[in-house]
């Protein structure tokens, strides 16, 4: 059963167990004060029970502070404020300013611990252990760090894949959403990849180690994460400047309130009281925490969806960008060829146009084959007695009896002696021939993600005004993708050196770029762009290391998403800093003039906090997709 403190750390409820002492003991000494009419040092001790209570921890890291010259700070603020109220008497405005400070610190442990589990509970993806298979067949238990590449691992039902392997033998499913953000499991059989940190869903597996745990995506996700509180954005590195100066300068301003009119008017007691409320009410606490929460909020709920930011500059970057510029194959496309037409010739079926070309592909890993074999699925395939591949051309395929199957381009048909027409079209082409007589064409293209489209209007709708493409690919090739996604300017037949020589052509200073890419053959244009975004394939190393920005499951549809999150976050900190400082100065002015007292003071600097950080913490929910 859940206990009452829900989770709280140890720290967390040792803090809320001295508030709600605190406070008790302060309603009691309170009331007391109402009910009697004792002298004022017996009040001034009972007071300092609850005081102490509540803000001993505050007191000693300000001294702690000082010894170290670090004095203009939000406990030295605190600690001056409280002290002065109780030297000039005002008892209970000095405890209750100590406890609801420390009720907004309770406040911020919980928003920051919540934007931390967060990230850990999406990455909490670190395996604990690895049964590695012996040369004797025997099973044992080590740590993944232990983990050699080309070791044989198994990996049941429930368990965590260590490192990144690839499956010798065994059918499952595994569960990626730590790395993903996406639901539906992946399945997996003998030849595919299993990425570290994916979790085993169905079937027992065994697996062979591709590199050692420090190399794999796991490893390196994790660094990802803990590293991006690192890269702070410009707004966090103004407040923490801003704050660096802002808070000597309401001290000595507070100062001046305490000592010049208390010289013209000999009041002292009404002017160190105006001064300590000034001092409440200027602690910089509500920006100063926000703004880099808002962030931290921010990139933990792009965490949760998939979207791995290396850093808060990232995201206010992406607020502010107006050009995507992208990569084709592997970013626009699917990166692979997929079947898109079937042309049989007369007294042919397309079902048997296929079965023909994929038995005679039965056998080869040439990405072609691959696609025809997967387009003809389930079909029943007769398989090939023998299989000669032709470098350059194609293959011929022995069926037996004198049965021969030519499969390849157009030249492979030629010296083959058949009769056809050879078609003209961008789309690559697989003809086919039985014998000498031409059975038909097989068209494959790399056509655009299912999502490309839709995602290239969502980015225009929400700011983003310019779309390019960078690719190596042919003029034809590139136009017909970029007209079925909707890209507004197309660069092609670029060298890897001109794409980044075309990129430095579209950067603008005014208006930031993000650059779109797999991150394998993009990685110089990755670093060059304002943000590089790449897309992972579950955990890529290149991607992970070229990349500002990681969508780990290659989801174009996220990226309007990515936009999204840093445009709200970027809203929510200019919120935040708007609101605190705008309540903060107008009570200033209201102190100065007495028209305030502790208690206001007290609502305009934790109250303010609380709310701020309150608002940082909407980042971290879960909205619908639009």
């Amino acid at each position: 059963m859940k206990k009452w403190y829900f989770g709280l750390t140890p720290k967390q409820r040792r803090l809320l167990l001295r508030i709600l002492a605190s406070a008790l003991l302060f309603a009691a000494v309170f009331a007391v004060e109402k009910l009697t009419a004792w002298h004022k040092l017996i009040y001034l001790g009972l007071y300092l029970v609850p005081y102490l209570g509540a803000g001993w921890d505050v007191l000693w890291k300000s001294a702690k502070n000082i010894s170290r010259g670090q004095v203009f700070d939000e406990c030295f603020l605190m600690s001056v404020a409280t002290i002065g109220a109780l030297v000039i008497g005002e008892y209970p405005e000095s405890v209750f300013v100590m406890l609801f400070y420390q009720i907004g610190e309770l406040f911020q442990n919980l928003a920051v611990e919540k934007s931390r589990r967060s990230i850990k509970d999406l990455m909490d993806i670190c395996p604990e252990r690895a049964t590695r298979i012996t040369s004797d067949g025997e099973e044992e238990e080590i740590d993944p760090e232990e983990v050699q590449a080309g070791d044989i691992l198994l990996v049941r039902p429930g368990e965590k894949i260590p490192v990144d392997c690839r499956v010798i033998e065994g059918d499952s499913s595994l569960n990626t959403a730590a790395l993903t953000g996406e639901s539906a499991p992946l399945d997996v059989s003998i030849g595919s990849k299993a990425v570290s940190g994916c979790v085993n869903l169905t079937g027992v597996l065994r697996l062979e180690a591709l590199c050692e745990y420090e190399d794999s995506a796991v490893a390196r996700i994790l660094e990802l994460v803990e590293n991006a509180s690192f890269n702070k954005a410009k707004s966090e590195n103004f407040i923490t400047k801003f704050a660096k100066y802002y808070t000597p300068a309401v001290v000595g301003a507070a100062l001046l309130l305490a000592l010049i009119p208390s010289l013209i008017t000999k009041n002292v007691t009404e002017w160190v009281y105006r001064a300590l409320i000034f001092l409440v009410v200027s602690c910089p606490c509500a920006v100063v925490i926000s703004v880099p929460l808002a962030f931290f909020a921010g990139i933990g709920g792009a965490s949760r969806r998939g979207l791995l930011v290396k850093g808060g500059n990232y995201l206010e970057t992406l607020a502010g960008a107006k050009t995507a510029v992208f990569d084709k194959t592997g970013t626009l496309t699917g990166g692979k060829f997929t079947v898109t037409e079937l042309c049989p010739a007369e007294g042919l079926s397309e079902r048997q146009l296929l079965t023909l070309a994929a038995g005679a592909e039965v056998y080869s890993n040439h990405p072609l084959a691959i696609s025809i074999r997967e387009a003809a699925g389930d079909m029943k395939i007769t398989k090939p007695a023998g299989v000669t591949e032709l470098a350059g051309l194609g293959l011929k395929a022995d069926f037996g009896g004198g049965n021969i199957v030519w499969a390849g381009n157009a030249a492979l048909l030629r010296e083959a002696g058949v009769d056809f027409e050879a078609q003209k079209d961008d789309a690559t082409m697989v003809y086919v021939a039985v014998g000498n007589r031409y059975a038909g064409v097989i068209k494959l293209e790399d056509v655009p993600k299912p999502g490309a489209r839709k995602a290239i209007a969502a980015l225009k709708k929400i700011g983003v005004s310019r779309t390019v493409m960078l690719t190596g690919d042919r003029r034809a090739s590139a136009q017909k993708v970029g007209d079925a996604v909707g890209i507004d300017e197309i660069f092609c037949s670029l060298l890897p050196q001109e794409k980044v020589q075309k990129l430095e052509t579209l950067l603008n200073k005014k208006a930031p770029l993000f650059y779109v890419g797999d991150g394998i053959n993009d990685a110089p244009v990755l670093r060059l762009a304002d943000v590089g975004i790449a897309m992972g394939g579950l955990g890529s190393d290149a991607a992970i290391e070229a990349a500002d920005v990681v969508i780990m499951d290659d989801d174009i549809a996220k990226l309007p998403e990515l936009i999204g999150i840093a445009k709200r976050t970027r809203y929510i900190v200019l919120q935040n800093v708007v609101f605190a400082l705008g309540v903060k100065f107008a009570v200033l002015g209201l102190a100065a003039f007495g028209l305030a007292n502790m208690w206001l003071g007290v609502l305009a600097d934790v109250g303010v906090a609380i709310l701020c950080i309150l608002n940082s913490m909407r980042m971290l929910q879960k909205r619908k997709k639009q």
